[in-house]
């Protein structure tokens, strides 16, 4: 089975695509952010669990506190190095820039969080941050009902300098087919632009309500196979050796504790979004 369906686009039928915050709702899905800001924490031996979450709570009390706009949320990972990730997502650059300038403006604020993230740095081995741009192109069915999922399969693909064309194409072939052949899958693609990765990466994001969807990916993976034929997955598969360079796949729970959620998000699922 070729790497790129097994791990990143062997989606089942009831996967939905990625998260966003500030965007607007309809049909109680909501669309990917243009711009999506990440920030990666990683965890000292033994400082998971409650200890993290207990540090976490002065930022979100801090947000809470000052009704602020910019809502964030929190996924734990399940893979990988002891991490957690926070996302946020804003309609544009420049709408971010304007968020970051009025949190410098608010002194309340601005001194409570930094006393925050004082604390929490104890916690932390280290940190990074990523910015990435919706690529609606190579994305299927970019709206989710985000605010009943709870976990991510997040794939992170290193494209070859100079073999864009060749990922592009590599992607809408997968598209096309599986919008054919499952009609109900869904993912989101985001390229990266700023930050300690940035350069020919994308990150395919797949939502689940429960991991039992990961089980059933592989019926889908054979329908998607199995309508291309031989000589379709043979063109699929010259194509990601061409243009790949690596990737890997992680899964991530949602974590409410961590998260500041949209008042919406809340009232949908106010047992797990209110968790204390």
């Amino acid at each position: 089975m070729n790497k790129l369906i097994r791990f990143t686009l062997g989606v089942c039928l009831s996967t939905s695509s990625l998260v966003a915050a500030l965007a607007q709702e309809s049909a109680g899905t909501t669309p990917p952010p243009k711009v999506l800001v990440t920030m990666r924490e990683y965890l000292k031996p033994g400082r998971q669990g409650g200890i993290h979450q207990k540090s976490e709570s002065a930022f979100v009390k801090a947000f809470n506190d000052a009704k602020w706009p910019t809502h964030y949320f929190a996924a734990d990972s399940l893979s990988g190095k002891p991490r957690t990730v926070f996302f946020v997502g804003y309609d544009s650059f420049e709408a971010w820039e304007k968020d970051n300038q009025a949190t410098a403006a608010n002194a309340t604020l601005s001194d409570t969080l930094d006393k925050a993230v004082l604390s929490d740095g104890d916690l932390l081995s280290s940190y990074d941050s990523g910015v990435f741009a919706y690529r609606d192109d190579l994305s299927l069915h970019g709206a989710v009902d985000i605010a009943h999922m709870r976990y991510f399969e997040i794939s992170s693909f290193v494209v070859r300098p100079g073999h864009g064309m060749e990922w592009e194409e590599l992607v809408k072939e997968y598209r096309s087919a599986y919008e054919k052949a499952v009609p109900d899958a869904h993912w989101t693609v985001f390229q990266s632009m700023y930050g300690a990765d940035n350069g020919g990466i994308f990150l395919v994001f797949v939502p689940m309500k429960t991991l039992a969807e990961v089980d059933h990916s592989m019926a889908d993976s054979k329908k998607f196979a199995d309508s291309l034929g031989e000589s379709g997955m043979k063109k699929l598969d010259d194509l990601e050796a061409s243009c790949i360079s690596s990737h890997q796949t992680n899964l991530f729970a949602f974590n409410p504790k961590m998260s500041y959620p949209r008042d919406e998000w809340v009232k949908a699922d106010p047992d797990f979004w209110s968790a204390k």
